[in-house]
Parts: structure tokens; C-alpha cells; sequence
């Protein structure tokens, strides 16, 4: 559709999931999703990001149980510093740029990469606990999967190379027999699964309740026969945005009224399937011939549509009435055999808040006031002989 809206205007079938990835199919959708849960996955985050950096930490005394106060003691801190260091940077980055989706998880990826290498690292200096390694590489794992909000993708692509190089340097230990190597494998392997699974259900649920929501969203702005904005949306938000932000930009602001001639003929003679298919044909005419994510189409009531042209002044408006109304006019519309024809009548209004233009008065540049003088002129139309276009810039 032409209308930029939150939330996006996806169907049912657009708003498909994924169910390995645990993502939309649709990567606007996806993207809606994610900014839409922006902030709690940063609140997440940085509760994931403390607790685990006060562990990591804190095991450093481990370190000192099993190596003494030496050199490599020494530099396995400075590591747990660094991983330390490079989580608290990634917060104060995202701080800085709290609205974006991609460094958001470009910190949670690095710092999962350096968390795994450095947990890593100490396994390989301290090689002679791996039934404690076992233990903790299970933990590193489900905080891969479950805890760190993540692409699911990106957690496996972490955990699971990661577990394969545990497990290898296990084997390396020659007192480790197979059968306990093939145990631990599998062990670790199970929790790769676990965590899959369960970060898997938490994403479609969060996926799931977000399409319902923005199902419902849409519902509530949008008319169900011909997806435009519907007439409580045009009053209690659309309309008064659109010419605060005019008067604060000093621009010009165009509206259009447009009615179908003789509507009632259709329905009395082909019923009311055929007066809704009138409907959808001339809606999907105004949708396609309005610029995408600029202008905005109302179905107003019955068969009366009102465009909302932000930037447009007294002559561009009307020429794009006029296009309508000759396009719409020339349409067909096939329905069960018949071919339908109808035509519509424009009335267009303008309002100018320009600098040096005369200003309006208030009463007349209200969402009210704007609407009933494009209903005026769209009356004058029809009154006029219908099929035709009546504009008026206010002044």
C-alpha cells in the first residue's frame, strides 16, 4: 500500500515466520519487530551484560586456586578484564546510539565472541578440571541461546563451533577415556538443543504476540473492504499531524474530497458485492497514483474518499484530481460478466502556511474546517453535472 503508517501495513501473509530462523519472512516486518522490542532487549542486555561480568570476575579466584599468584594468572585476568572492558564499551555505544537495531546486536555478537574465546583461553591454561569445564560450558551455552537477545542465528553460529573446539581439546587430555569424551559430547551437544529449543519458542512467542498486536493495530486504523485510513484515524491523529506539521514548516497542505457518482445505481441494480468491488477498484486507483509514504487516503464514509497531499499547493492538487477523475472514468471494472463503469467528482481545497503568505485564520485552518470546504466544492461538483473537479485555495 501508498500509506506510511505504524504499524506497517502487512497482511497475515506477509507477516509469515520463519520457524527454524525464529524471524519474519518479511524483512521490513522483522525490522518493525525489532525496534518495536528495542528497548527491552537493551534492558536485557545490560542486566545479561552486569551479571555475568560480575561472575567472570569473580572466578578469577579460581584461577588463583589452580595456578598460584604467577604470570599466567596475571594475563588470564587481564582477559577477563578485556572481556569485561569490551561489554561495558558495547553498553556506553549503545547508550550513545540508542535506536540502532544493528549495533545493538553487533555488541551482543561481539561480546558472546569474546566471552566464548576467553572462556576458551582459561580451559586451555587450566586443562586439568574439564568435569568443572563441562559444567561451565554448559552455562556459557545457554546464555549464548537464552540470555543474550540475540539472533538465533548468531548464538548457534557462536556455540556450536565453540563446543566443538571444547570438546576437541578435551580429547586432547589422553586421560580422558572415550566412552567419558562421547558422554560429554553428547551431554554438551543436548544443551546445544535445549538451548536452541528454548530460545526458539521464546522468539515465536514474542513474534506471535507482535503480529497479533500489529494485526489488531491495523484493524484500528485502516478501513477492512479497501485497507485505506479509516475516519476515526483521520480525526484523532492523521489530520491534526498533518497540519501542525505544515504550520510549523510553513508549507502548503492540500485535501480532496472525492464521491462516487450514482453509487446507489450500482447496488440496486448489481447488488452490493458489485458496490464493493466498485470500491476496492477506485480505492486501489487512489492508492497507486499518490506518493508512497507522503500522502495519506481516508476512506471517509460510504463511497466518499479523502486525500490528505502534504506539499502540495492549489494546482498540483488539482491536476492530480483531474487525473483521477479521467482515469476512473476510462476504468473498468469486470465483475461476475458485467463490466462496471462509474464515474467520481473532486473537490480539492488548499491551504498555504508558507512564509509570507496571508495567514489563515484559525477557524480555517482546522482539520474540520479544511474537510467541509473539500466537502463543499465536492457538492458544487455534483451539483454542477458530477464527473467533475471544483478546487479553492484558502486565503
Amino acid at each position: 500500500m501508498k500509506q506510511a503508517s505504524w504499524p506497517p501495513a502487512e497482511t497475515a501473509a506477509d507477516a509469515t515466520l520463519n520457524h527454524l530462523l525464529s524471524e519474519f519472512h518479511n524483512p521490513a516486518m522483522e525490522q518493525a519487530f525489532l525496534r518495536h522490542h528495542l528497548r527491552l532487549s537493551q534492558r536485557q542486555l545490560r542486566m545479561t551484560f552486569y551479571f555475568c561480568a560480575f561472575f567472570f570476575l569473580a572466578f578469577v579466584l579460581s584461577d588463583v586456586a589452580w595456578l598460584g599468584y604467577s604470570g599466567l594468572t596475571l594475563m588470564l585476568f587481564c582477559a577477563r578484564i578485556g572481556v569485561v572492558t569490551c561489554a561495558l564499551f558495547g553498553l556506553l555505544a549503545i547508550r550513545l546510539r540508542p535506536n540502532s537495531v544493528a549495533l545493538t546486536r553487533a555488541v551482543a555478537t561481539l561480546v558472546e565472541l569474546a566471552g566464548t574465546a576467553v572462556f576458551l583461553l582459561i580451559v586451555a591454561f587450566r586443562p586439568s578440571e574439564f568435569a568443572g569445564h563441562a559444567i561451565s560450558m554448559t552455562i556459557v551455552i545457554m546464555v549464548l541461546y537464552v540470555y543474550v537477545p540475540n539472533r538465533l542465528l548468531h548464538a548457534a553460529a557462536i556455540a556450536l563451533p565453540a563446543t566443538l573446539v571444547f570438546v576437541l581439546m578435551a580429547r586432547h587430555r589422553q586421560e580422558i577415556q572415550a566412552l567419558g569424551l562421547l558422554t560429554m559430547g553428547l551431554l554438551l551437544l543436548l544443551a546445544n538443543l535445549l538451548g536452541y529449543v528454548t530460545a526458539r519458542r521464546y522468539q515465536l512467542l514474542w513474534r506471535e504476540e507482535f503480529r497479533t498486536q500489529t494485526e489488531l493495530k491495523i484493524q484500528s486504523l485502516r478501513d477492512p473492504l479497501t485497507g485505506c485510513f479509516n475516519r476515526r484515524h483521520l480525526h484523532e491523529q492523521l489530520m491534526e499531524n498533518e497540519i501542525m506539521r505544515a504550520q510549523r514548516y510553513r508549507l502548503s497542505l492540500a485535501v480532496i474530497m472525492c464521491d462516487l457518482d450514482h453509487f446507489k445505481r450500482v447496488n440496486d441494480e448489481y447488488g452490493h458485492a458489485a458496490g464493493d468491488a466498485v470500491l476496492q477498484a477506485f480505492s486501489r486507483l487512489l492508492l497507486a497514483m499518490t506518493r508512497e509514504n507522503i500522502d495519506s487516503v481516508v476512506r471517509y464514509g460510504g463511497e466518499e474518499f479523502l486525500l490528505i497531499l502534504p506539499e502540495t499547493g492549489l494546482d498540483g492538487a488539482t491536476q492530480l484530481a483531474e487525473r483521477l477523475r479521467r482515469r476512473f472514468e476510462e476504468s473498468t471494472v469486470r465483475f461476475e460478466g458485467h463490466n462496471l463503469q462509474a464515474t467520481a467528482s473532486f473537490g480539492v481545497v488548499t491551504a498555504d502556511f508558507a512564509d509570507g503568505a496571508q495567514a489563515l485564520r484559525p477557524e480555517e485552518s482546522s482539520q474540520y474546517s479544511l474537510i467541509a470546504k473539500a466537502d463543499e466544492l465536492l457538492y458544487a461538483a455534483k451539483n454542477g453535472g458530477r464527473n467533475q473537479v471544483r478546487a479553492q485555495a484558502l486565503s
